[in-house]
């Protein structure tokens, strides 16, 4: 397969719209690479039919790259194995790829060596770079392997990227995609209006990262003109989406099901687009400036049995004072929205090696 016949297959994947989970790491007490329970989420993700998957981001602990934990090869190795068994041929394998140029080169010739479709670019380590810095570290990253924007909220690490960031962005050969991720939405409409103007809708696919509006932006058609015709957000990228992910697939089947519909959105989509912020907002802990995101799903997954504990691999990151009592909450007032019983159903078959 030629690596343009390649890069069309993804960009295909990817407008047809997934769920794509951001990959937790598991972790023994002593706070090593759990290997066995790495893999069952990873089976996890694939049975509950999620379309892709994305390792070695936020999600993932960006610690994993330190020197003295060195574990950012290891577990992309691990990740692209299950994958590689026993997902779809057209499921969407992602890599986070952080950095300045020299580290995120490394990271994109890794990942695209082991097989992985495309690299979800952070910027985080630009903080005080300038556009054309911004750009050209970006087409450096795009000529190994293809990537995925992101636009990360500042509070978790991200910076303020304007319109015409992403005016020049979307131009760059070998961008499939773009995860919005600020959770503000004036900086949400500054992506699809950049994506808009260039006419490139058809080649680069939105995704969500927006928790605090998952459902809505999958509800929204992004009109930006009387004679153009809208944008839509595909799918999702999201962290929130590691837990839960069978109802999460359900969701967005119920969202796309109904952009086709002409009748107007149903109000049981409004109320459950509010039921899943709700719920974010026991998972990722914004009332402690989500201290605790990623310990909140950690702590849903060890609930669940997939999780052995919520270690990280930083040991002062636990879940904030009142954050479990939250998470009791939210799983009392909307038990629709947990997928429990599935997990429990196959949870042992997952955890066998």
């Amino acid at each position: 397969m030629s690596d343009q016949t390649a890069i069309n297959e993804t960009r295909r994947a990817l407008h047809r719209g997934c769920v794509i989970p951001a990959h937790p790491l598991a972790l023994t007490a002593s706070r090593q690479l759990d290997e066995r329970r790495q893999r069952a989420l990873s089976r996890y993700y694939i049975a509950a039919g999620a379309g892709g998957l994305a390792v070695g981001v936020h999600t993932t602990q960006f610690e994993i790259r330190d020197p003295s934990v060195d574990l950012y090869k290891p577990v992309l190795e691990l990740a692209i194995d299950v994958m590689s068994r026993e997902a779809p041929a057209d499921f969407v394998r992602i890599a986070g790829i952080c950095g300045r140029t020299s580290q995120a080169e490394r990271e994109a010739s890794f990942a695209n060596a082991c097989g992985y479709h495309a690299g979800l670019l952070s910027l985080a380590a630009l903080q005080n770079a300038t556009d054309d810095a911004l750009i050209d570290h970006c087409q450096r990253i795009a000529s190994i392997i293809p990537i995925i924007g992101f636009y990360l909220q500042p509070s978790v690490g991200g910076r303020i990227l304007g319109f015409d960031f992403w005016r020049r962005f979307v131009e760059i050969e070998n961008v499939v995609a773009i995860k919005i991720a600020p959770f503000n939405r004036y900086q949400t409409i500054d992506v699809v209006r950049a994506l808009h103007e260039s006419g490139h809708a058809s080649k680069i696919a939105l995704y969500t990262g927006n928790d605090d509006n998952i459902i809505i932006d999958l509800l929204t058609k992004f009109k930006l003109s009387e004679l153009s015709e809208s944008i839509q957000i595909k799918g999702g990228l999201l962290g929130h989406w590691a837990v839960w992910t069978q109802k999460a697939v359900s969701q967005l089947k119920s969202c796309r099901a109904q952009m086709d519909y002409k009748g107007g959105v149903p109000h049981d989509m409004i109320t459950l687009a509010f039921q899943v912020t709700d719920s974010n907002a026991a998972l990722f802990d914004p009332s402690h400036n989500f201290a605790g995101c990623i310990t909140g799903i950690h702590e849903v997954l060890r609930r669940q049995g997939l999780l052995d504990g919520i270690w990280c691999l930083n040991p002062d990151v636990s879940l904030s004072p009142g954050q479990s009592e939250e998470i009791d909450r939210v799983y009392t007032a909307y038990p629709h929205l947990n997928d429990d019983s599935f997990v429990s159903e196959h949870r042992e078959k997952w955890l066998t090696p």
